[in-house]
């Protein structure tokens, strides 16, 4: 387990070790193991090396430029309004089901112009297949996540196909007529990227905004700070260090490796299984002074883990940030006295970090 900050930036940009777990790792034979040998691999890129993982991220990159992301403002701060709008009325907020949520969802489906005839069904499965994702999941997670994805995949292909025909200004109509060297998406990468979208592009960010409120209301000074001037991205950027969504991520070395600890090398053998911690990162001491208070006027917070690092960075990190500098920023503009009713209930994860449950009364 790599905890200090070089370590983990240093294993992130370092293409000897691979993300893709399955087939590099010497891992024991286990019941998940088995499952996971047994049925389809994902094709995500989220699991792949160069230059597999390079030629996809080129393909699917430029969907996601900052100037793409930024004009999806209007319409991110039109939904948070939306949402915050029966809270005014009734005088209380489900922090989760309301508002951190519903929002993202909603984005990535507009992004799409996906149909919402079937909006609860595509939460359903992109929550179960989530589950999956945790390297303490189960064979009972692991056969709901092959049923989610056999209940979404035909769906997905009907909705594509379509597409096809029927061409539009949307993410989707790009991805699919997107070409780079003479090479496209094929059927099965379109699928995985479509499902990745729902997955990591709404997931992170729900745990992310509900992170940043429960931050906020346990640091009342912060939250003063950020009435007084308004919420920014270099207070979303300490929010992200202070407590991100995703915790850790795991790696395996190609070839055997060194890493120096005090006067000593470690060796980490080719294959062994690490764990690098970005939340332990994003608290080093010898990289963030006294790392364990949160500090929205910090200097270098933008220098946080919470979108991992090196090929592997997180593609959707522009629209997370935004999405979250929209809804927590509104909700502190919107109602001067923020209290919570009942204490956060909290995800039952070991990767993922987020509340899953947080009832707050606001005026």
């Amino acid at each position: 387990m790599l905890t200090r900050y070089d370590d983990v930036v240093n294993t992130l940009r370092n293409n000897d070790f691979s993300r893709d777990i399955e087939l590099n790792a010497n891992l024991p034979e286990s019941p998940t193991r088995k499952f996971r040998r047994e049925n389809e691999r994902s094709k995500s890129i989220l699991n792949l090396d160069p230059p597999d993982h390079t030629r996809l991220r080129r393909l699917v990159s430029k969907s996601f430029t900052p100037s793409a992301i930024e004009k999806l403002r209007p319409r991110i701060q039109q939904l948070v309004d939306d949402s915050l709008a029966n809270a005014k009325k009734i005088g209380s907020l489900e922090l989760v089901e309301e508002l951190a949520f519903p929002v993202p969802f909603q984005v990535i489906s507009d992004l799409l112009a996906m149909p919402t005839d079937r909006a609860e069904e595509l939460r359903d499965w992109s929550q179960i297949i989530t589950a999956t994702l945790e390297p303490t999941t189960s064979v009972d997670d692991l056969q709901k996540g092959q049923i989610a994805i056999g209940k979404m995949r035909p769906y997905l292909e009907e909705v594509i196909a379509h597409r096809r025909k029927n061409m539009g200004d949307d993410m989707l109509s790009s991805l699919i007529s997107v070409e780079e060297q003479g090479e496209k998406l094929n059927n099965d990468e379109l699928m995985s990227f479509v499902i990745l979208l729902y997955i990591a592009g709404h997931e992170t960010t729900v745990n992310l905004i509900g992170n940043s409120v429960h931050a906020l209301l346990t640091h009342p000074e912060q939250l003063a700070a950020m009435r007084k001037i308004g919420c920014n991205q270099n207070m979303i950027d300490e929010l992200l260090r202070f407590n991100g969504p995703v915790q850790h991520t795991i790696r395996t070395p190609l070839v055997d490796v060194a890493i120096r600890v005090g006067d000593d090398d470690v060796e980490i053998k080719k294959g062994s299984l690490v764990l690098a911690s970005l939340g332990a990162g994003n608290h080093d001491p010898s990289v963030f002074n006294n790392p364990h208070a949160l500090d929205l006027a910090r200097a270098n917070s933008n220098r946080h883990l919470a979108f991992s690092g090196g090929v592997h960075y997180c593609l959707g990190a522009s629209l997370a940030k935004l999405e979250t500098e929209i809804a927590v920023g509104t909700l502190v503009k919107t109602f001067a006295n923020i209290e919570v009713a009942s204490e956060p209930e909290w995800r039952d994860r070991l990767t993922i970090r987020g509340v899953s449950k947080y009832e707050l009364r606001v005026s």
